[in-house]
């Protein structure tokens, strides 16, 4: 007689359960399909837009040439490949070698560049050739423009040819440039705070007349107000614009050291209807006053200029013994044995230090 075997008991649960087992590989996948997906959507988008860009710089008149150009990156970056880059427009153009722009997906706002020389820039009369061992940048852009941007470079070197006053070779180890808007000032004034730091700067054509063959260290803290105003015109174009602007570098400080040699000032600087720089600065020094000697000579004869040189220094070393008897004075006013110097100006398209004008030096327009 047959018998009816019963149902299993349980038969349908381990099926269900074979299907939880898989469904994370699946909602994994699934995941990592829509991901691509949307790589390659964000991929298009920003090469249409760059496309487009492109197009309205060169109805600009600004024709900009990325050679081999590549996007990559997949899966979490976009990375912007350029087997190299020339710009170039009516006043002049320049070239770079392999340039990489790398921003992450998740944050967009946040670019970084590395750039591989040589750099060559073609104005005019002007030429330059500079190379280096390492160039990387940064930008974080925001709503209102940027929130900060930097450039650090090492071994930057090269030369800068012109008639006059000829061919300049330059050579810094490390440089190191921030900007960032003004707190308080960016949205009202267009004013963006300015970092520069040169370390071991050489500029050989310069020894001579500083009288020292020991490289420079230098630190700039500037302030540049209209800022906003700049844009990717011509030279000659955005500098009159900012003039117009009442444009003006603002400068809290400047400090250069040269071998045994100091100099620190600060001040403010713009440009006169003449296009000529125009401003004045509050300058301490120390160990200069061979320097001025030695400049002065070159307008009254070595012999005047040295008395000249003499004159400022007992000026200056009297000014330091009535500040040693202010006693918190010297100590306020006169940091590391810094001393004042006349007031430096710049006008006229001349250079006056105190009441003397600096020989054999005027100042060109600029454009």
């Amino acid at each position: 007689m047959a018998q009816t075997l019963d149902p299993i008991p349980g038969g349908s649960p381990p099926r269900r359960r074979r299907i939880g087992l898989f469904l994370p590989y699946i909602l994994l996948a699934t995941l990592v399909v829509a991901w691509t997906a949307a790589w390659f959507f964000i991929r298009g988008k920003a090469e249409s837009e760059m496309d487009a860009w492109l197009a309205r710089e060169a109805q600009a008149g600004r024709q900009w040439t990325c050679a081999d150009r590549s996007i990559t990156g997949y899966p979490f970056r976009l990375e912007l490949r350029c087997g190299s880059v020339r710009f170039a427009r009516s006043d002049g153009n320049f070239t770079l070698g392999p340039t990489t722009a790398v921003v992450q997906v998740y944050d967009p706002r946040h670019a970084v560049l590395e750039v591989a020389g040589p750099f060559r820039v073609e104005q005019g009369d002007l030429t330059a050739d500079v190379t280096w061992t390492s160039l990387e940048a940064s930008f974080h852009a925001a709503s209102n423009g940027f929130s900060r941007a930097s450039l650090v470079v090492d071994g930057p070197k090269g030369t800068v040819q012109s008639p006059d006053p000829g061919p300049v070779d330059f050579a810094v180890q490390h440089l190191e440039l921030h900007a960032r808007p003004t707190p308080g000032r960016f949205e009202s004034d267009g004013a963006v705070d300015i970092s520069l730091r040169l370390a071991k700067a050489a500029v050989p054509q310069l020894d001579a007349l500083s009288g020292s063959s020991d490289p420079a260290d230098v630190d700039l803290d500037t302030t540049i107000e209209r800022a906003t105003v700049l844009r990717t015109g011509t030279v000659a174009r955005e500098l009159e614009k900012w003039r117009q602007a009442d444009g003006r570098l603002d400068v809290t400080r400047l400090s250069i050291a040269k071998g045994e040699r100091r100099l620190q000032a600060k001040g403010e600087v713009g440009l006169d209807e003449a296009h000529r720089p125009e401003g004045r600065f509050e300058i301490r020094a120390l160990g200069l006053e061979a320097l001025v000697g030695q400049v002065m000579g070159q307008r009254y004869g070595s012999d005047k200029g040295a008395l000249i040189g003499n004159l400022v220094g007992q000026f200056l070393g009297g000014l330091r013994k009535r500040e040693s008897a202010a006693g918190e004075v010297q100590a306020a006013d006169s940091p590391n044995g810094l001393k004042p110097l006349p007031t430096l100006r710049l006008g006229d398209g001349r250079l006056m230090l105190g009441p003397l004008a600096v020989p054999n030096v005027v100042l060109p327009a600029l454009y």
